[in-house]
Parts: C-alpha cells; sequence; structure tokens
C-alpha cells in the first residue's frame, strides 16, 4: 500500500472529489427535471385545500400539471436513453487466457504486487498505445459485443494492449510499460468513479443516439450536461493516473524509463510501417498478414540507419514479449487485419478481393501490381486529355470510320515512356499541359475511389451493422494528395515499369519507405528530384540522363495492368 501523503493519498481522493463534482451535475439535472413536478403538487394539494381559491388559479395549476408532465417524459425518456444507450467499443483482437497464459500470469503478479484487482481480460489494439476500457455495460451484453467474464457486471476493466508493443519490446520492458496501467484498475474500482465514468459514458452515447431519426432532441441536453461537467471528468481521469503512477512507481521503475524510449520509437516505426508499407497493399485489396512482424524490421532497419544498432543488440537478445502468446502468427493476422480495417476501412473478413499477402509476396503482388495500374491509369488520362471526350460530328456528315488508339494517332506505339515525356516537356516552363494531366488524373482517382467505398459500404449496408460500422475508417492515414503530387507518383511508376521491362531493374520492398526500385540489386534513390523536374518545370533532360545511365528505353512498350 502507498505511504500516507504520496501522490496516490492525494491523487485518490482527489479522483473521488472530482466524481462526486461529477454526480452532482446529475443530481442537479434531475432535480431540475423534479421541480416543476414538485411545484405542480404544491399547487394541487393548495387548491385541494381551498388555499387557492379562484381566478387564476385553477388555469394555473392546470398549466403546470401540464407542463410537469411534458418535463417529467422527456426526462425519464432521456434518462432512459442515457441509462440502456451502449458506449463506444474500441474495435480489439480478442485474446482468451488459453491463447496467452504467461502473459496473463504476467498480468496477474503485477496486479498482485500493487494490491490492485486483475484486468479481467486482455485484448490487443493496432496501436501503440495501451489502456482499461469498461465493457461491463448491459447493452453490450444485449448486442453481444461483450459475452466473457469482463461482461458481467461489477468485472474489473478490459486491459487493451498495443500490439506492437508485443513483438518490438522484451518481456521485462512490456512489464515495466503495463505497470501503471494495471494499477489504474484500483481507481477505477471506487463506486463513486466507476459511476461517473458510466454517467459520462451515457452522456457521449446519448450524443450519439440523437442523430437517429425522431430523437434530436437528446443530443441538446446531453452536449449541455456534457459541458458542465468535462472539466470535473478531466480533472478526475488525471487524478485516477496520477494514483494509478505512483501505486506502479516501485515497480520496475527504472527499467520503465529505458521501456519509454522504445515506445516512442515503436510508435515511429509502425506510423512508418502503415503509411509507406502497409497503405499500397491496402489501396490494391490486399492486407500484409504480419505487420507486427514487419514492426521488428522496420525499426531494426531505423536504428541500423541511425547507427543505433550496436545500442539494441543486447536487447535484441532477450526474450520478445510475443513469446507470452502461444501463436503469435494467428494474433500477428488478427491484428494485421483489424489495422487494414480501422486505418484503411477494409472489410471485417477476408474474400477474394481482400485477401492476405506475406512480405516475401509483397514486391511481385504489390509493387508490381501498384507501379502497373498507375501506369495504366496515366496512359489512360493521355488519352483523354489529348483526344477530348464529347467531340460531335458536323450535321449530315458521313458516320466517322474507328478512330485508333490516342498512342498511335500521337506518333506512338503503345503506351510508352517517350510519349509521357514528349507531352509533358515544356521549354516555356508553365506546364499547363501538366496541369491537365493531374488534373484528369485527380479526376479519375476520385472516381475509383468512390466506386470502392460504395462496394465497400454495401455489405454493411445489408447488414446493419453495429454502431460506428459505417465510419470506418475511424483513423484515415494520410490528407488527400494533390494533383501534382499525383501526377508525379504516377510518372514514377511508368519510369519503374520501363525500367524493369527494359533494363532487368526490379521491384523491392524497403521498411521504411515502402515500394522501391532495384537495379542490380541495388536501390536507386535518385528518381524523385529528376521525376519532380520534368513534372514541375517541363524539363526531361535530368530524367533522360538517369534512363540512359540505367539502360532503359522509353521509346519501348511496357506492360501494364
Amino acid at each position: 500500500m502507498s505511504a500516507p501523503g504520496s501522490i496516490a493519498e492525494v491523487g485518490a481522493p482527489s479522483a473521488r472529489s472530482r466524481a462526486l463534482a461529477v454526480l452532482r451535475v446529475r443530481s442537479r439535472a434531475m432535480a431540475a427535471v423534479l421541480l416543476p413536478a414538485a411545484l405542480a403538487v404544491m399547487l394541487v394539494a393548495a387548491r385541494m385545500t381551498g388555499r387557492l381559491a379562484g381566478d387564476p388559479w385553477p388555469a394555473v395549476t392546470l398549466a403546470v400539471c401540464a407542463v410537469a408532465a411534458v418535463v417529467l417524459l422527456a426526462g425519464g425518456v432521456f434518462g432512459a436513453v442515457v441509462l440502456r444507450a451502449g458506449p463506444a467499443v474500441t474495435p480489439t483482437v480478442a485474446l482468451p487466457e488459453a491463447a496467452a497464459p504467461d502473459l496473463y500470469r504476467l498480468v496477474r503478479d503485477l496486479a498482485d504486487r500493487m494490491d490492485v484487482p486483475a484486468p479481467s481480460a486482455i485484448a490487443l489494439t493496432p496501436d501503440c498505445d495501451s489502456w482499461l476500457e469498461d465493457r461491463t455495460h448491459p447493452a453490450h451484453r444485449r448486442a453481444a459485443i461483450s459475452t466473457g467474464p469482463e461482461s458481467a457486471p461489477g468485472a474489473a476493466p478490459v486491459l487493451v494492449i498495443g500490439s506492437p508493443f508485443l513483438w518490438w519490446m522484451r518481456v521485462a520492458e512490456l512489464r515495466a510499460v503495463l505497470a501503471p496501467v494495471v494499477a489504474g484498475t484500483g481507481p477505477s474500482a471506487h463506486p463513486d468513479i466507476a459511476d461517473a465514468r458510466g454517467f459520462v459514458r451515457g452522456l457521449d452515447a446519448a450524443v450519439d443516439v440523437g442523430s437517429q431519426p425522431g430523437l434530436g432532441w437528446i443530443a441538446h441536453p446531453a452536449r449541455l450536461l456534457l459541458r458542465l461537467c468535462q472539466d470535473d471528468a478531466a480533472e478526475m481521469e488525471r487524478g485516477v493516473a496520477a494514483a494509478a503512477s505512483d501505486r506502479a512507481h516501485d515497480v520496475d521503475y527504472g527499467l520503465r524509463i529505458a521501456a519509454q524510449e522504445q515506445v516512442g520509437l515503436a510508435y515511429a516505426g509502425w506510423d512508418r510501417l502503415l503509411t509507406r508499407v502497409a497503405l499500397p497493399a491496402w489501396r490494391m485489396g490486399r492486407w500484409p498478414a504480419h505487420l507486427d512482424a514487419g514492426v521488428v524490421s522496420a525499426l531494426t532497419e531505423l536504428s541500423r540507419r541511425d547507427r543505433l544498432a550496436e545500442e539494441f543488440t543486447s536487447r535484441l537478445g532477450e526474450r520478445p514479449a510475443c513469446d507470452l502468446l502461444e501463436r503469435p502468427g494467428v494474433i500477428d493476422e488478427a491484428a494485421s487485419l483489424l489495422a487494414a480495417r480501422l486505418f484503411h476501412g477494409g472489410p471485417a473478413e477476408a474474400g477474394p478481393d481482400w485477401s492476405p499477402i506475406d512480405w516475401t509476396a509483397y514486391p511481385e503482388e504489390v509493387v508490381d501490381r501498384k507501379w502497373r495500374t498507375e501506369a495504366a491509369r496515366l496512359h489512360t488520362a493521355l488519352d483523354a486529355v489529348r483526344v477530348p471526350a464529347g467531340s460531335a460530328a458536323r450535321p449530315g456528315a458521313a458516320p466517322a470510320a474507328p478512330a485508333p488508339p490516342a498512342s498511335a494517332r500521337d506518333g506512338f506505339d503503345g503506351p510508352t515512356l517517350e510519349r509521357v515525356l514528349g507531352y509533358l516537356t515544356d521549354p516555356g516552363g508553365d506546364c499547363s499541359a501538366g496541369e491537365a494531366l493531374a488534373g484528369r488524373l485527380s479526376a479519375d482517382l476520385a472516381r475509383e475511389d468512390l466506386a470502392r467505398e460504395e462496394r465497400a459500404a454495401a455489405p454493411r449496408a445489408g447488414s446493419g451493422g453495429s454502431r460506428g460500422a459505417d465510419t470506418l475508417p475511424l483513423f484515415p492515414l494520410q490528407p488527400p494528395r494533390s494533383s501534382r503530387d499525383l501526377l508525379a507518383d504516377h510518372v514514377t511508376a511508368l519510369v519503374c515499369c520501363a525500367a524493369v521491362d527494359s533494363a532487368g531493374a526490379g521491384p523491392g520492398l524497403d521498411w521504411l519507405d515502402g515500394p522501391v526500385l532495384l537495379v542490380g540489386g541495388e536501390r536507386r534513390a535518385d528518381l524523385a528530384p529528376r521525376v519532380l523536374s520534368l513534372v514541375e518545370e517541363g524539363d526531361p533532360e535530368p530524367l533522360r540522363q538517369w534512363l540512359a545511365e540505367v539502360g532503359v528505353r522509353p521509346e519501348k512498350p511496357v506492360r501494364l495492368v
């Protein structure tokens, strides 16, 4: 137990006092609802005893009784919604004890050492964070969102662990990082804190219910009550965190400082892996099945580039935390599929158009296909810009013969890099041709994205998914790209296709930068500035020099998807 005067002794009472302040907001709201009814009772009693005889008291009494009935009815409906509406539940991968007995044993040992209740269950999230989540609300059981022991009334919160931590951290580091999180089950068990948290979550759920037809009025009082108690609720959570931090102070405190550095490193590597490596695959309808294993490769490469490899050599020799799982590969695959759903909006299950991919097949099945798909889109857009659609024949003219392909009309045999170079070359430097082509690419890509979203939304609409199912992705990874960036990406893809087809180059995977071009087995990182010179300035010479150096023949047709 913590010594008197410690942060726990100060933080916990502070959290309780703030929880009572939140509950006072609830009490005042109930009093406001009951006040018209109390006034109506007083008026009726006074009328029956003859104290308020004569006009205008009969009309006043009737009006107050009507107002009281309306307020009571509205208050009862609002209270029922707050009590019954299910708070949002974070999508996670359930981790039963049979799948990770050693991890459960580690967490229970931490709870026993800090004299707090052990979490009722453990779940994984594809993110670099860990927290406790209450899943005891009756609405979760009714909707079968939570059906295990964690859903029983009065059960301890669920411990949610970031899956990248299990693969990158060592067992001792994970234990040190989880200690203050597990310590939070102590304050969470206090009745006043649990009641205040439930009230705030109910108000948040009521705001969501207010978005449904016919219930819009519910959102207004819910938002008002949230504003009235938000400061006290925030201070309550700070007090809970302070109490939990102090309770865990003596548990691996020195190691926790070093482990926090690994948390920041894991976040950096995870972000690069998702945005540079996983996102291109998701856009192609494939999802990497072992993202957590990939983050280890990404972080190892990051430490090598930053010349930190020697520092991490000793820790990489220790037991990784993923050894606490019985079948880490299966758990990694489930977490990877959930990551694709959260960050990209992919389907919840694998299918013909949404299949897993192994890292060894990534260069051929994702990188090469991505390049050729973008090259095909570039030539399609170029055809549309060169020959505008909607050209009408003159009245009375004879039917025209079938038009040859646009590439033949502008003097090139098939889709070639030389055709794009010639179109984008602009000695004047105003790049008007490039602007037109970039705009067409943006429009084509927007139509493709819209069609893909409609196809993905159709199954969810037909099944009437659970709350929040139609809002995925919850955390989009990248903002929309500018039309100029899209054009540069597509020209780069076409150059890579030409290098593969005519110069013996190949697609590759860089753990931090994603798809890369390999020439002679070595990565060529000097292509981007030459493409930008063509796209932004209309100057093809730097790119032509690079093509000659690598041995690429721009006049040779490339193979497209």
